[in-house]
């Protein structure tokens, strides 16, 4: 097996956003200069003996450090860290991900995140402040993948569950269901906007972007393939910023195993086949808005 340097650098990266201790904590604790730490970041080459330092402090294996399987995530700052250093360099993403894909959402969207996360860490978490420092620290790496896709314009398929975008709309974009009912008409709408652009962009078909909605339920835990010019990564993950979302708590996986990738692809291939396209796609999404409660 390959190891790449670069790969390691970027978890590193990783792990120590989610660690909420910052570069000169690091270096301080391992006795090293906060240069010697970029530079590890950076893809050079670290000593067994401070990649062993490197991942007891952070908490986590040193073959999750190296790469080397499966890489287990418990913290969804590092997850979508490692979501966004990986789309840098992807040249198609299959996306399955709750009713609304993060990269294809409306900018409304992105501005009402913040709320919709912080409401759904549970009530009386004996950690809230740090759950809220979570979704802080999420927003800025959210907003970098953002930027970088619609820099790059990578391919994208975004498949969608009929059963989920339906919820999505009866319940409005929410984190909790018991908010007061005003802020739940004003929620539902907003999730209402979000089909409408959805609606838009299947209309309009743009270069490189594909949606399908599959009807009924599809899997709770979303996945992502990302085709590389010398790999495949695949992602499958528990936390959702979408419909029921979720940053507070479960274990993300990341793995290039053959096996896992094929599995995963028949999978897309079957749903692709099942899944209302284009304009069929945007009919079956208005019949959806048609059927709402007035």
């Amino acid at each position: 097996m390959t190891i790449r340097f670069d790969d390691i650098g970027n978890r590193l990266k990783a792990f120590r956003l989610a660690s909420g201790l910052s570069a000169d904590d690091i270096a301080a604790r391992l006795e090293i200069s906060r240069t010697a730490l970029y530079r590890f970041e950076k893809g050079e080459v670290a000593k067994i003996e401070t990649l062993e330092k490197l991942s007891e402090l952070l908490d986590v294996s040193v073959p999750t450090l190296l790469g080397v399987g499966v890489e287990y995530i418990s913290s969804a700052v590092a997850f979508f860290e490692r979501l966004r250093q990986i789309e840098e360099s992807a040249e198609h993403i299959v996306v399955l991900a709750g009713p609304i894909s993060y990269l294809l959402a409306s900018d409304t969207f992105g501005k009402t995140l913040e709320d919709v996360l912080v409401e759904s860490i549970p009530e009386g978490a004996s950690d809230h402040d740090r759950a809220q420092g979570i979704v802080r620290e999420l927003l800025p790496i959210l907003r970098q993948r953002k930027e970088s896709w619609k820099a790059r314009k990578p391919g994208l398929l975004n498949l969608i569950s009929g059963a989920e975008i339906d919820r999505f709309l009866r319940n409005g974009m929410v984190g909790r269901l018991d908010l007061p009912e005003d802020v739940l008409a004003e929620r539902r709408r907003m999730a209402l906007d979000e089909a409408r652009h959805l609606i838009a962009l299947m209309e309009e078909e743009p270069i490189g972007v594909q949606i399908g909605i599959v009807p009924g339920a599809l899997p709770h835990s979303s996945f992502q393939i990302f085709r590389q010019a010398d790999r495949k990564v695949l992602t499958l993950s528990p936390f959702r910023l979408g419909e029921q979302p979720n940053v507070y708590g479960g274990i993300a996986m990341i793995t290039s195993a053959p096996e896992a990738l094929d599995l995963h692809e028949r999978t897309v291939e079957d749903m692709w086949r099942r899944a209302h396209k284009g304009q069929a796609a945007a009919e079956y999404l208005r019949g959806l808005i048609k059927n709402l409660p007035a």
